[in-house]
């Protein structure tokens, strides 16, 4: 499983010109599932994520999780993340979980991301065409994939 999180001034995800979902300050996080990835990788991101301290405290430094600021979080479904540029121009997502197996996981991830933040996180809409804007703070961007745990 693989995400990049975005330290986020706000956040908003639109599908047919329609707002879905919207956060204030908080994290955006995009997700992309694989084959291989199980419900401990879940497990173990949602934990990484809450706790990650990427947000100011009183001296300016990075010593804060979105929970201590009471921030949003905000989920969107990014296939293209698992993309192999190896050979050619075009991405291969040869290594995206299909829908019957990446559905289930992005619900269960993001069921669990809740759960452990303590409050509903926003989502856009799997395989829906998204038009996904944000202010970055920072820019702070973080890349965590679950086969690089250790």
């Amino acid at each position: 499983m693989r995400v990049v999180i975005q330290r986020a001034a706000h956040a908003s995800v639109t599908i047919n010109g329609k707002c879905k979902s919207a956060i204030g300050k908080g994290l955006l996080i995009l997700v992309g599932i694989e084959e291989s990835d199980q419900e401990e990788d879940i497990e173990w991101l949602c934990k990484k994520i809450v706790n990650l301290r990427v947000f100011d405290d009183e001296k300016g430094v990075m010593n804060k999780s979105v929970q201590d600021i009471s921030g949003e979080i905000m989920v969107i479904s990014q296939f293209t993340l698992h993309a192999s540029t190896k050979k050619g121009n075009r991405p291969s997502y040869i290594k995206a979980a299909k829908h019957e197996i990446s559905i289930p996981l992005y619900e269960k991830f993001c069921c669990e991301l809740s759960t452990t933040f303590g409050k509903k996180v926003a989502t856009g809409e799997f395989g829906a065409d998204m038009k996904v804007e944000l202010l970055n703070d920072g820019p702070v961007t973080i890349c965590m994939d679950t086969k690089n745990k250790e």
